[in-house]
């Protein structure tokens, strides 16, 4: 069986910045086994997978380790395949998925905007683990899918340093750190090495946490945001009340084709 497969950088206007994802469209779901092999063998922070209903689209998304409930980038790479690559005529695509419905929406300057569930974290007590990961003392810890640690200062954030070790010892999926900023109304970083990715160079599905801490705390709807890992990437970001909007741009880094035995997974 010959597959296709591409390499989409997200939240990036040119290829080498932002987050890559691996996307593969499918006529119907492949062995849960094979499409974790894949993912495994793209060694990205998340393959896509979807495949095309009735309305809609199915979506799901593999880390090298395993699949995971919600993605951000790589909903968003999947998007700019359909729009600037397979030519889905609408404005807006449906994907359904284990999060719920997901609807991505073209905009001006190929700019995407991704409509996702809001989660709000809520305050906890910071674990002993993530006091000892990092050398600067955060002012608040909440969760919700992760952690959202946020520091005084934007240069904690750029000069963080985590021990991986201790991070992975935590029991949520991953650590965004997060800081108000000079140049935008926030950054952050995000880590989640339990799930055999260290740093994430830019995660949507954080923002879903992020968004509502920082539109609480700066009393705003509308923000502009930073991660501010090696690759870096800016993020658009609205709160409507029970969800966010999500908006980056994308562009195509490879385009190839894979040959694998799908009778061999069965």
């Amino acid at each position: 069986m010959e597959l296709t497969l591409y390499q989409i950088d997200t939240f990036a206007s040119q290829v080498f910045a932002g987050n890559p994802a691996a996307i593969c469209p499918l006529d119907a779901w492949l062995p849960d086994a094979l499409m974790q092999s894949i993912a495994m063998e793209n060694n990205q922070s998340e393959t896509a997978f979807f495949v095309a209903t009735e309305d809609d689209y199915d979506i799901r998304w593999f880390t090298p380790m395993c699949e995971v409930d919600l993605c951000g980038h790589a909903t968003l790479a999947s998007a700019y395949v359909l729009f600037q690559i397979l030519r889905y005529a609408e404005d807006r695509i449906l994907f359904q998925s284990r999060s719920g419905p997901l609807m991505v929406t073209r905009m001006a300057d190929d700019w995407l905007s991704m409509d996702f569930p809001a989660l709000p974290p809520r305050a906890c007590k910071t674990p002993e683990a993530l006091l000892q990961a990092f050398d600067a003392k955060p002012i608040a810890c909440l969760q919700a899918m992760d952690y959202i640690v946020v520091f005084e200062n934007e240069c904690d954030i750029e000069d963080a340093i985590p021990d991986w070790a201790l991070l992975e010892e935590l029991e949520h999926r991953g650590v965004a750190i997060t800081a108000r900023s000079a140049d935008y109304d926030f950054v952050t970083r995000f880590f989640a090495p339990k799930y055999g990715i260290d740093e994430d160079p830019v995660t949507g599905s954080a923002f879903t946490q992020l968004i509502p801490y920082w539109s609480s705390v700066l009393g705003k709807t509308d923000l502009i945001a930073k991660q501010i890992s090696a690759r870096g990437g800016e993020v658009q970001c609205r709160m409507l009340g029970e969800r966010v909007e999500i908006a980056g741009q994308a562009v195509k880094y490879m385009h190839g084709n894979i040959t694998v035995d799908a009778a061999a997974f069965q």
